[in-house]
């Protein structure tokens, strides 16, 4: 009985843990959704994002709706500003993705 309620537990957490994609603007958790304009003035998305992530900001990816925190602050830092692809793990309590891979998506 116990073999079996363990093998029940991990199928549910392996089941809940899914990797999945992601696509949105890199950007960082203080401006989230808003323009950076409207916080940094004479600096471009990409910059902003740069400047705000020097200090307690995260990187966070903006799908359209929601702002999601990203567990990795190197590789989505090169995109800063540009829409990506971003592939992980989503956790709805932190609003966070554990990030695997992050590609730039074609402008075409």
């Amino acid at each position: 009985m116990k073999r079996l309620l363990l093998v029940l537990a991990a199928v549910a957490v392996s089941s809940a843990a899914e990797t999945q994609t992601f696509t949105g603007v890199v950007t960082d958790t203080m401006c989230g959704a808003k323009p950076h304009s409207a916080m940094v003035k004479n600096r471009s998305d990409a910059e902003c994002v740069k400047m705000c992530v020097k200090g307690p900001q995260s990187l966070a990816l903006f799908d359209g709706v929601n702002v999601m925190k990203l567990s990795d602050r190197k590789a989505p830092a090169k995109y800063a500003g540009q829409k990506v692809k971003v592939t992980g793990v989503y956790d709805g309590k932190t609003k966070t993705i554990q990030v695997s891979s992050v590609e730039p998506l074609d402008a075409h």
